[in-house]
């Protein structure tokens, strides 16, 4: 996050009012909660006016309360608890259209994903695949769908992809002994992190790989360690994460490596077309 709204609060500098005082006190010891409120449903849970809360975050430094409930979301999202997740979850979604708000958030996300998106990385993370002796791509926990669905079209498009298998941690290890300077890392990770796939990212880092990163935020552990930072917006649903926006900026990273592939690729698929038909992979027309 950009700034730490606890020290922020903390700062014995600042004069509050007494209504920023009560703000103050409930945000430190209901952030979980605080995180996710409107500046109006704050007020009435503090006790204080819409303009107050306002006034507050204006007085920590942020250019208004988005900004301000953006910093702490930041915050709170890798510490909370599955149990925390379901009970805020609950707050913000009671007397909703559950399907319209998690699909309207989930467009959200995607929007400012690519809006954000640093484009030259994305280049950068696409020449890194093109040109890897060896694609090593780890996944874990949850983000384990998301590795496995871009090693499979990956293992198409380069000579020798790796999906690192979420197992038991010596089993990663002896997964990605042999990786080196030629290779890349893919390395992907969301709250709540992942420790063992950050122990494997600081193990390929050491051994001289390119290391790629997709993640959510500048605030993830991964990006220190990363060469190439790919972020996708990943907010809290409930006691799971959204992973719309960073299974659509895989699906761009796989389009842009086979548009770097383009002279092999009608050879490529040509070839397999006669594997599925002869071995009838596909069934129906499609066969």
């Amino acid at each position: 996050m950009e700034k730490d709204i606890l020290s922020l609060m903390n700062d014995g500098s600042r004069r509050l009012s007494k209504g920023q005082r009560l703000i103050a006190r409930f945000i430190t010891e209901n952030y979980d909660k605080a995180a996710f409120m409107t500046a109006g449903k704050l007020g009435r849970t503090v006790g204080v006016s819409e303009s107050t809360v306002v006034r507050f975050a204006t007085e920590l430094g942020f250019d208004g309360y988005p900004g301000m409930r953006r910093a702490m979301q930041e915050m709170v999202r890798s510490r909370l608890t599955s149990v925390q997740r379901i009970a805020v979850a609950k707050d913000m979604m009671d007397g909703a259209d559950v399907m319209k708000a998690v699909m309207t958030s989930d467009v959200e996300k995607l929007q400012s994903t690519l809006e954000e998106i640093d484009r030259d990385s994305f280049s950068a993370a696409v020449d890194a695949i093109a040109g890897a002796k060896h694609l090593y791509i780890v996944g874990m926990r949850s983000s384990a769908s998301l590795a496995s669905f871009m090693g499979f079209y990956m293992n198409l498009l380069v000579e020798d992809v790796r999906l690192v298998h979420d197992t038991t941690a010596n089993e990663v290890y002896e997964q990605i002994m042999h990786i080196g300077p030629e290779d890349v890392y893919m390395g992907i990770s969301y709250p709540r992190y992942s420790a063992g796939s950050l122990k494997a990212m600081q193990f390929a880092k050491g051994r001289g790989a390119t290391v790629i990163a997709l993640t959510d935020n500048d605030n993830s552990p991964f990006a220190p360690l990363a060469d190439i930072k790919l972020y996708a917006k990943c907010d809290m649903v409930s006691f799971l994460d959204s992973l719309v926006a960073p299974m659509s900026l895989i699906n761009a990273l796989i389009v842009a490596v086979a548009a770097r592939k383009r002279d092999s690729l009608d050879e490529t698929f040509g070839y397999l077309e006669r594997l599925w038909s002869e071995y009838g992979v596909f069934t129906g027309s499609e066969s």
